[in-house]
């Protein structure tokens, strides 16, 4: 049965970390800090950003079937009814007898207002795209803490979450997590380019072990 999650505002409200985050999307480095107009100009994007997105995500546990053999260099994980072969899965879920399969998104909006400043303010637009990586990955990071706890709750522990097209993983494993999850009650649709839509989204693994 597919769970949804809808962080609060509260939850997803920028702290001094989270400005550092969009600074470092931005090219920054710890050694090299944004001037003062730059770091207004995060803040500022950050506050905007917040009052549109609409974060939220769906996610769903299978059990699962791995074979890893690292010295034949070979690798694959089944659930459902979907196998995948890919060496880099298959280490990340090793002694993983569950998966969580989830979904993340910030919204539409997101997107409608990065595009509005590609017209009007170029540096507006790269630091919403920045400050819009920011947010999907704290969205994502809730969730992802979110499934920590259920798990916890039974005594079992998970893997570091894994998405599609790192590593030996296939974009083409998209369309595994759309026909599985109902990505369409979160608003979040895949174009046949295998790109999602909204385009701050995030999909990816969570293997439970135990």
């Amino acid at each position: 049965m597919p769970q949804f999650f809808i962080p609060s505002k509260e939850q997803m409200s920028p702290v001094a970390n989270d400005y550092s985050e969009i600074a470092r999307y931005l090219g920054y480095q710890k050694i090299v800090v944004p001037d003062e107009q730059i770091s207004a100009l995060i803040k500022s994007s950050a506050d905007e950003m917040l009052e549109v997105i609409q974060p939220q995500g769906v996610y769903e546990k299978f059990d699962l079937s791995v074979e890893y053999d690292e010295q034949k260099d070979f690798g694959s994980v089944i659930f459902s009814d979907v196998k995948i072969e890919s060496k880099d899965l298959a280490r990340n879920l090793r002694d993983c007898r569950q998966v969580v399969l989830f979904a993340a998104t910030l919204g539409p909006q997101c997107d409608q207002l990065i595009r509005r400043a590609q017209v009007k303010d170029q540096v507006k637009a790269a630091v919403f795209q920045a400050t819009g990586a920011m947010y999907i990955e704290k969205c994502v990071d809730l969730l992802n803490e979110k499934i920590k706890q259920d798990v916890a709750a039974q005594g079992k522990d998970t893997r570091p979450r894994f998405s599609p097209g790192y590593g030996d993983v296939s974009l083409e494993v998209q369309k595994s997590f759309f026909r599985l999850l109902p990505c369409q009650r979160i608003g979040l649709t895949l174009m046949d380019t295998l790109i999602m839509s909204p385009e701050k989204s995030v999909t990816a693994f969570v293997g439970v072990m135990g």
